[in-house]
């Protein structure tokens, strides 16, 4: 059961000025939701209170706030004070913090480090946006083969504080090379006197830290792991990205599929932080594009005007034919999408995606086709062979929009292009174009027009 924070006794007890009890009922609570609360304060308040709390929950609380508090804390704080958050943070937190922050503010968090923490920030800054090296964590559990059981847990009590995780243990040896991996529980369950090296998996699945991070979500969701180990070129161990890192990055790369898909510019900001020009430029280069697209359809339409001049009922037939045909479409590139999104599909199920939507799109087709076929005898009596012109449009229209719906992703991943941008309204345009030159088509040879 969720256990909700009472804000309000909070703040009673911050305008009594009653410290000493706000202070112990902050050091109960989660970080997530000491977090949330402070950020709900004003910014002397949001100070008082944050200066008040224990170093090591301060740190936790600093890691979970928004961006521009981070920054109005360290620009409010003094030297010693941003020495002691930086120091206490995880690197994979603090670079996290320092790639939102000015530059200004990111020189003086760095300035007040320490030299050896300062150099390995700098070394994660350096590696390329969305690459392993970029999320991963510095702080973890390694090993030696040649130690014993007891020996090993020693070591663990001694260093697991400043470990992000010490449920999955790295076998190293003294270059650093990655030998093997074992769990915390098998450490447990074995014997005082047994050796590491006799104990530990060396099949290691690992990362490359130059990884595309994507890559690296996949792998942690196929094997279940809430750690994975990340080497060099030269197989030595540099960190780990566990399990919180991975869920960062699967909601900032679903959001990023969310925006494409909506035929959107990708935008790094949170929606209420992000200005009304900046979102402006965000759609309207992609608005642009599907304008100019959906032009052809106006020209197609311009095309075959003689033909729904000659039987001006066939016009009211174009908002069915093409909203299905989009509908059928967007289906077919949402569920390849998401498949290869999850790693359900790889590009070499080209063909097998393109059977397989093939047969849903004639089952799919038939079944409208003759549901509409009845309802246009019913309607228009006497039109036969309008109806069979307008199902057997549906048909054809239905047919190729699901392929091409299910084949374009595929495409745009065989060509080094993001299948995200292959979705809805591309689709639709698309679709759009192609059903109306069915529709006239099949009606000029069915009905001589």
């Amino acid at each position: 059961m969720e256990k909700k924070l009472n804000m309000e006794a909070l703040r009673e007890l911050l305008e009594r000025r009653d410290y000493h009890a706000l202070r112990a009922a902050l050091a109960q609570e989660n970080e997530v939701d000491i977090a949330e609360f402070l950020e709900t304060l004003s910014q002397e308040q949001t100070l008082l209170v944050f200066r008040m709390l224990p170093k090591e929950l301060a740190a936790e609380v600093f890691s979970n706030f928004s961006p521009d508090t981070q920054q109005m804390i360290i620009q409010s704080a003094t030297d010693q004070e941003v020495a002691a958050i930086v120091e206490e943070l995880y690197v994979d937190d603090a670079v996290d913090m320092l790639e939102e922050l000015p530059a200004n503010v990111v020189k003086r968090v760095l300035k007040n480090a320490r030299p050896d923490t300062r150099k390995l920030i700098n070394q994660f800054l350096n590696y390329p946006d969305n690459s392993v090296g970029s999320i991963m964590t510095a702080e973890f559990s390694d090993l030696k083969k040649d130690m014993t059981v007891s020996q090993a847990i020693a070591h663990i009590r001694r260093t697991g504080d400043s470990s992000e995780s010490i449920y999955t243990c790295y076998v190293i040896d003294d270059q650093r090379r990655l030998e093997g991996v074992l769990t915390l529980r098998e450490l447990l369950l074995a014997r005082d006197a047994q050796l590491i090296g006799q104990l530990m998996e060396q099949d290691v699945i690992t990362a490359e830290t130059t990884e595309d991070q994507e890559a690296v979500v996949e792998r942690m969701m196929r094997y279940d792991f809430i750690s994975l180990p990340v080497v060099d070129r030269e197989g030595r161990l540099v960190g780990i990205v566990t399990v919180d890192d991975v869920m960062d990055v699967m909601e900032e790369e679903a959001t990023e599929d969310f925006e494409k898909m909506a035929a959107m510019a990708p935008s790094e900001k949170p929606y209420l932080k992000t200005g009304v020009f900046s979102l402006a430029k965000h759609r309207f280069l992609w608005l642009l594009v599907l304008m100019i697209s959906g032009m052809i359809t106006g020209g197609i339409l311009g095309q075959y005007e003689a033909a729904f001049s000659a039987m001006p009922l066939l016009v009211t037939f174009i908002p069915m034919l093409t909203d299905t045909g989009g509908n059928a479409g967007s289906q077919s590139s949402t569920l390849v999408i998401r498949g290869m999104a999850v790693g359900e599909i790889q590009p070499t199920d080209f063909l097998r995606v393109f059977w397989k939507e093939l047969r849903v799109s004639m089952l799919v087709g038939l079944v409208l086709s003759a549901v509409n076929y009845i309802r246009l005898i019913l309607t228009y009596p006497g039109n036969n062979l309008v109806a069979f012109t307008v199902a057997a449009a549906l048909f054809v229209t239905v047919l190729l929009a699901k392929t091409v719906g299910g084949v374009l992703p595929m495409a745009a991943k065989l060509c080094k292009a993001d299948p995200a941008i292959m979705a809805a309204p591309l689709i639709t345009t698309i679709v759009d174009a192609i059903s109306l030159i069915v529709y006239f088509n099949i009606a000029s040879s069915l009905l001589s027009l």
